[in-house]
């Protein structure tokens, strides 16, 4: 491991919500003082909105260790879940035996624990993360649980924390009612480039780090674009390339190893579809100088929110739509290919289904211009049926065959992706569209009508996305195509890697 190579205590780029490494970024700060002033002025409800990976939860664990002296806390994050099992979630993290009782009686129960609270001085909070995925039915229970109260006090404050579709629940007419309950709004944005330079310097103090920079600032400029703002992308990178460095001996990461180290995490999707997106491809970098700019105030809950002035860094710029040289590329299908299912024994059928969707998986992944000799699969409209009677061994006859063109629907094309471990319908979006936004979101759902949580996709699953025009040609399609050029992956990047440190040295 490179701990000891940099001379570190700890890892400081981990995956796991630590409060003590909560980076005082503009609108961190301004979220978490929102919401402790909220508590202390008895609001009632609280919200607090950001895209995954933005660092709310570890916002809300540095919320909850601050409010540790003078409030009861419970955190509940199973979401997927009915009112019943809701409640049950709340008594357990109190430490109540609910064997037995009813939903009326675990009502009563809790009504007791927050009177006992009250009479004791101290506020009770509870704090719902990933309330995006609540049923509109558990939504409601919430609010009638925000009914606990005396003549002249709350007896329970709610912070629901959750990503943008939250907002949209939170916005429909049935759920006015809550909406108007919600005192206090507030949302995480994405770092700066100068945000992301000092998120950088923050973690590696926090982990033991005295020494000079590790990270250059063409290697900020670069983290900082690639990861498009976002603090989980900014970790990947971030540990990947001191991995990088210390494989190869080097004890200050460049933009050139960043760039490896996001070939390696594949982060360089082709954004052409949507020119407003931060581009993650190579291209001239203007390099911010992050270590002039203002040290980030300690993040304190009680100070007040900070106003945002003109002055304020600018965000991470998106670049210019016309990129000299660039070349760009497509996803390509045979129109000629058939994807073959062969009748199923019921000794095999479990093993073949895995075969199958991890055979789709990396057709799909596959790229002409980066992987040779692989094809993406772009798979009909009728597949996803088809793939679930597969599994369950229904599929008739000798053997099944669809085409693997994708669905032309009068409005664009639609192709059907299935889904890789840990895949979201954003990664998936990213990946074959180029970009993610509310828009295409909507559409998506609209094409796929069982998609119940987009953030949790399981193994294998069929998400059909629309493409926009020319997105896709057929295989040997050579009309307006770009020129051939070299194949550039993960290898290729790796061999120019190490002769730039065999130069170095």
């Amino acid at each position: 491991m490179f701990l000891e190579f940099f001379g570190l205590r700890e890892q400081p780029f981990g995956m796991t919500p630590d409060p003590a490494y909560l980076y005082a970024s503009r609108t961190h700060s301004d979220a978490l003082a929102s919401l402790s002033l909220g508590i202390a002025d008895n609001r009632g409800f609280l919200a607090l909105i950001a895209q995954p990976g933005m660092g709310k939860t570890t916002l809300l664990y540095r919320l909850l260790e601050e409010l540790r002296n003078t409030t009861r806390t419970v955190l509940v994050f199973q979401t997927l879940c009915n009112s019943r099992e809701f409640i049950e979630y709340i008594l357990r993290d109190l430490g109540v035996d609910i064997g037995g009782m009813g939903l009326v009686a675990m009502h009563g129960k809790l009504n007791e624990i927050l009177f006992e609270e009250l009479l004791a001085g101290k506020r009770f909070l509870l704090v719902v993360d990933e309330a995006q995925n609540l049923d509109d039915s558990v939504l409601e229970t919430v609010r009638m649980l925000s009914n606990f109260e005396t003549h002249n006090t709350k007896l329970l404050q709610i912070v629901l924390a959750g990503q943008p579709r939250l907002a949209a629940k939170l916005a429909q007419p049935r759920l006015s009612q809550l909406r108007q309950r919600v005192a206090v709004l507030s949302r995480l944005e994405p770092f700066t480039v100068v945000e992301t330079g000092l998120y950088i310097e923050h973690r590696l103090k926090v982990a033991g780090y005295s020494g000079e920079p590790i990270f250059d600032p063409a290697a900020v400029t670069r983290i900082a674009r690639e990861s498009c703002g976002i603090p989980r992308n900014i970790n990947n990178l971030c540990y990947q390339s001191l991995l990088l460095c210390h494989a190869g001996e080097v004890r200050t990461v460049t933009a050139e190893i960043v760039q490896l180290a996001a070939a390696r995490l594949d982060l360089d999707w082709d954004l052409d579809a949507h020119p407003d997106t931060v581009s993650l491809v190579s291209e001239p970098l203007k390099v911010v100088d992050f270590a002039a700019a203002p040290v980030a105030p300690r993040l304190v809950a009680s100070d007040p929110p900070a106003k945002v002035s003109a002055l304020s860094p600018a965000p991470i710029p998106a670049p210019n739509a016309a990129k000299v040289g660039r070349k760009k590329s497509f996803l390509t299908y045979d129109p000629g290919r058939n994807i073959r299912t062969p009748r199923w024994s019921a000794r095999s059928a479990i093993l073949a289904a895995l075969i199958l969707s991890g055979t789709l998986l990396l057709a799909i992944l596959g790229r002409s211009e980066s992987i040779r000799g692989i094809r993406p699969a772009i798979l009909g409209n009728s597949s996803s049926a088809l793939f679930k009677q597969t599994i369950a061994g229904q599929t008739a006859g000798a053997s099944t065959s669809y085409d693997a063109a994708p669905q032309d629907t009068g409005n664009g094309l639609v192709i059907t992706v299935a889904a890789g471990p840990q895949q979201t319908v954003k990664d998936l979006s990213l990946r074959y569209a180029g970009y993610f936004d509310r828009a295409l979101s909507e559409k998506i759902f609209l094409l796929n009508p069982g998609l119940k949580d987009p953030d949790h996709l399981e193994t294998g699953q069929l998400i059909r996305i629309p493409l926009a025009p020319g997105a896709i040609r057929k295989e040997n399609d050579t009309a307006d195509a770009p020129a051939p050029a070299e194949p550039v992956s993960s290898g290729g990047l790796f061999t120019r890697f190490s002769a730039l440190l065999r130069e170095r040295k």
